[in-house]
Parts: structure tokens; C-alpha cells; sequence
């Protein structure tokens, strides 16, 4: 499909360049005048590759967060995990925060650096309840006990 789309692209510009109209051209192919433009202003230059599309990623991401701290995130968030604690991105900061990592990144960052390292998965085996059960006074019929609790 790609190089289809780049021989549309090629035709277009060499059918321009041969004189034949802009209104010709698109209608032949269904596309806009902004579109044919596009494509000859990038055939003008000397880039041997002008009929491929280009990414419209940015060159750079000054904000992005530095590798170490996601390092230092994903390394605190194996650990706390694997000491079978909680290790969400509230315990994740607040363990960093113990550490004096600077610079410390929000809880919105962690979460995305989990996501984008997919450390966000739920505990497997059977859920185990901590503590005490809460009591329960036996009954044989409904409505012969009642409870409250007084604080």
C-alpha cells in the first residue's frame, strides 16, 4: 500500500511539472490542491526521499523524564513488590521521597512510566485477609439478633 501511495505522490509532482493543471491533477486522483502542494514544494528540494511520509514525532522532548529516575521508579517499585507490599504510585513517591530523590516526579509520572514499563499488574493467588474477622453473634431465625456498635 505504501509504495502505491508514493507512485500517486511521484505522477502527481511529474504531471505538474509537464504543465498540466492543479484542478486537472487532483480531481484525477482525489485529492486537494493542498495536498499536490505539499508534495512539490518537498519534491523542490534535494532530499532523494521527499515522497515518504514523515514522522510527526518531535526531534526532541526536553521535558521527558530523565532515565535515571524512571530507573530509580521501576527499582523501587520491584522492590516494594516483591516484599509483598504496596506498591502503587503513592507508595512508590513516598519511598523515593524517603530516599532524597531529586528531581521526585508526580504521581502522574510514575503511573505512566509503570504503564509504559507494563509494571501495572494486579497481585496473583488468592486474596488473603489481614486481621481480625469482625464478630458475628449466631442467630437461628431472621431478625433474632441484632447489633450495634457504640463508639
Amino acid at each position: 500500500m505504501g509504495d502505491k501511495i508514493k507512485q500517486h505522490r511521484i505522477l502527481a509532482v511529474q504531471r505538474f511539472k509537464n504543465g498540466e493543471s492543479p484542478e486537472s491533477i487532483c480531481t484525477s486522483l482525489g485529492m486537494s490542491r493542498v495536498w499536490l502542494y505539499k508534495w512539490i514544494k518537498r519534491s523542490n528540494g534535494e532530499e532523494p526521499s521527499w515522497c515518504e511520509d514523515r514522522s510527526r514525532r518531535p526531534l526532541s522532548m526536553p521535558l521527558h523524564t530523565p532515565a535515571e529516575v524512571e530507573e530509580i521508579v521501576k527499582m523501587v517499585r520491584l522492590n516494594l513488590y516483591n516484599q509483598d507490599l504496596f506498591c502503587g504510585a503513592q507508595a512508590i513517591y513516598w519511598e523515593m521521597e524517603e530516599l532524597g530523590v531529586r528531581p521526585l516526579p508526580s504521581l502522574r509520572t510514575i503511573n505512566r512510566i509503570l504503564s509504559r514499563n507494563d509494571l501495572t499488574h494486579r497481585r496473583t493467588g488468592k486474596y488473603e485477609a489481614k486481621g481480625t474477622p469482625y464478630p458475628k453473634l449466631p442467630s437461628l431465625i431472621p431478625n433474632q439478633t441484632h447489633q450495634a456498635d457504640l463508639v
